[in-house]
């Protein structure tokens, strides 16, 4: 007999017991079944057998490990399916994603999204059989030939890293190197599962689109076919996902950034690499400007640094040797190799350096809007959202160890109150903590982790502890933004920095007339203009707030008689501030009301006959339609109190 510990008392089962058979007569709260189960923190299938004594507690559909391997189970019947209507495919990977399931495939049929309809019926004619998912071990040396026999070079390889790296799982009574296989009818693979317990629950499901991806993520690897899907418990959850994927659609920042003219990217110029149009140049100065005014409100001093520098800065601080990947080849200037800077940092650490401080000094707070370049790999590049050039809103903070939970704080405070100006008001928070490697005192790690964690718990903020994940050279807090669709997007960071002022041997003198290494503060408030002007064209569909909008008023005169007069208009909103463009074109008012409309113009204001005899405008408002007639000095008083509040 074996002890199994259940979360409400403990329970004695022959050996050999499955984990399903334990747990019957569990349910949730919703009354639902178990569809796989925690044994001893590992997740398994309810068929596992149980040989010796364990925790064991139920995994509902419902819960972030269900629908994971809900969606991990749905991957396996597409493969299933894919090999059923074209069986010289081979296969490759199909995990799980925080959004649903992938597979990757070589064949020689070139998949469309025409295809998606067929895999998709295959699929459900196997969930409708359900048939069990059957898990069996093998040893891996015998999977491992049978694999290269066959010729299915992608499971072999897979299966040689995995018997490279083997370690006996809980509750199996073998020592031997084994790998785990599921099959379902006369479909097998390799999978370290678990799965659900049939075909017939993987919930309601929905394969999305077809993409190439090279194996392994290795651009020097073949390429293959990806398939996407996504799988929910119930119908209705799937209804509510598709709905929002096409108010993703409409959202999208690469559609609307062409539509509305704000930004493009061109071959000629290099991949990655963004083009500022007029508009989004008003939008971005906007944001500029908001930025400077505030730093200098919160005690920071803004500072300049170059494009390039000299190899032996980039050697000092250590970039060359763990994100040489990311950085763009050298060039030779005077026989001098020099880098084009990937970070801001260690130009601010050099300014710092060109005199000696004072523990009186601290804390001292140099921010700068810091144009950086990156490679990024071709497949990863995504609109604004990953580029090779952009600009940080960068900062670094150097302080006395007893200054740092206050700093910390501070920088919280800061970054909470940008991201709310801009309309973000839920958010995503981790705080990572000491890695197993890491540079710097235990001493320094504890105190900068619970100034994090307090000014996280001060700020009355949830966050999850993303134990050990910190950065070898600090802890840090990671703040994502959730967008008006409930979407994350990480935009802020703040790290605590233990390596760099040793590397650049950075000191103060302290109040004992002895030198000591100051602690330096890595913050971003919106992470790069680039990546948080994407999330911002998302978050408002376009449609930005009145102190955003690059054009915040059009004046519209209904003939030509009128032009004169709605001349004087622009001037009179112009003249306090406000970015307003004239329509005087001989087309007809309705179009110029849709195309203002189209362009997410705020406002409106039509000059025609009896707006001339009044002296008033017409006033049609994005979304709203017509708000009736007004005086021009109150359409400003209201503009202007809306730009006031950040509307």
């Amino acid at each position: 007999m074996i002890t199994i510990r259940l979360l409400d008392g403990q329970k004695q089962c022959p050996e050999g017991v499955t984990a399903g058979e334990a747990l019957a007569g569990i349910k949730s709260g919703a009354n639902e079944l178990p569809i796989a189960a925690m044994v001893d923190g590992v997740a398994a299938d309810l068929s596992r057998p149980l040989f010796k004594n364990c925790s064991l507690a139920p995994i509902f559909p419902h819960t972030a490990e269900g629908i994971e391997i809900i969606r991990h189970s749905a991957s396996h019947v597409m493969a299933h399916a894919v090999m059923r209507l074209w069986p010289d495919t081979k296969l490759a990977i199909g995990p799980a994603t925080s959004e649903g399931f992938y597979y990757d495939f070589d064949t020689e049929h070139r998949f469309t999204a025409e295809d998606l309809p067929a895999i998709e019926a295959e699929m459900r004619k196997i969930a409708k059989a359900n048939v069990p998912f059957r898990r069996a071990e093998v040893l891996a040396e015998h999977a491992y030939t049978e694999a290269l026999e066959r010729g299915d070079t992608y499971k072999a390889e897979l299966i040689d890293t995995i018997r490279q790296t083997y370690r006996v799982e809980l509750g199996t009574p073998s020592d031997k190197p084994l790998i785990s296989t599921y099959s379902n009818e006369e479909f097998t693979d390799l999978c370290r599962g678990p799965h659900v317990p049939t075909t017939g629950q993987i919930g309601a499901f929905k394969l999305l689109s077809v993409a190439g991806a090279y194996w392994r993520g290795d651009e020097k690897n073949a390429m293959l076919q990806r398939i996407y899907g996504t799988a929910f418990p119930t119908q209705a959850e799937l209804d509510e996902y598709l709905r929002l994927v096409e108010e993703a659609k409409l959202r999208d920042h690469r559609r609307l950034g062409k539509d509305l003219d704000l930004f493009s990217m061109d071959e000629l110029v290099g991949p990655g690499l963004v083009l500022w149009h007029p508009r989004a140049g008003r939008i971005r100065t906007i944001i500029e400007n908001f930025w400077r005014d505030e730093h200098y409100k919160h005690g920071y001093e803004l500072i300049y640094t170059p494009h390039i520098g000299r190899i032996d800065l980039w050697n000092t601080s250590g970039h060359t040797s763990f994100y040489r990947e990311n950085m763009y080849s050298t060039m030779q200037v005077d026989e001098q190799e020099f880098q084009i800077k990937p970070m801001n940092c260690p130009f601010h650490i050099q300014i710092y350096k060109t005199h000696k401080h004072s523990y009186r000094e601290f804390p001292l707070r140099w921010a700068e809007l810091g144009t950086v370049y990156r490679y990024e790999k071709a497949g990863v590049m995504h609109g604004l959202l990953r580029v090779r050039g952009f600009t940080q809103d960068d900062a670094h903070i150097f302080c006395r160890i007893d200054q740092l939970e206050d700093e910390i704080q501070r920088v919280l405070d800061f970054v909470l109150y940008i991201l709310r100006t801009f309309g973000f008001n839920e958010f995503k928070i981790a705080l990572s903590t000491r890695p197993e490697k890491f540079v710097g005192e235990v001493a320094n790690w504890d105190k900068a982790t619970d100034a994090l964690r307090h000014s996280l718990d001060r700020s009355n903020l949830p966050y999850v502890v993303q134990e050990g994940e910190g950065a070898f050279y600090g802890p840090k807090i990671d703040i994502n933004v959730k967008d008006a669709l409930g979407r994350a997007w990480q935009c802020s960071t703040i790290q605590v920095d233990f390596n760099l002022p040793e590397r650049f041997d950075m000191t103060y003198t302290g109040q004992d007339g002895a030198d000591h290494r100051p602690i330096l503060i890595h913050r971003a408030l919106m992470g790069s203009l680039e990546r948080f002007f994407g999330c911002l064209i998302e978050h408002y569909a376009g449609a930005f707030p009145l102190w955003l909008a690059p054009v915040q008023a059009v004046v519209i005169p209904i003939a030509e008689r009128h032009a004169a007069r709605a001349g004087e208009v622009v001037e009179q909103l112009r003249a306090v501030g406000f970015r307003v463009e004239l329509d005087a074109r001989s087309e007809k008012v309705g179009f110029k009301i849709r195309e203002a409309t189209t362009q997410k113009t705020p406002y409106m204001l039509i000059v025609g006959d009896r707006e001339l005899e009044s002296g008033q405008v017409s006033v049609r408002k994005y979304k709203v339609g017509d708000a009736g007639s007004a005086a021009v000095d109150a359409v400003i008083r209201e503009m202007a109190a809306a730009v006031e509040s950040k509307q």
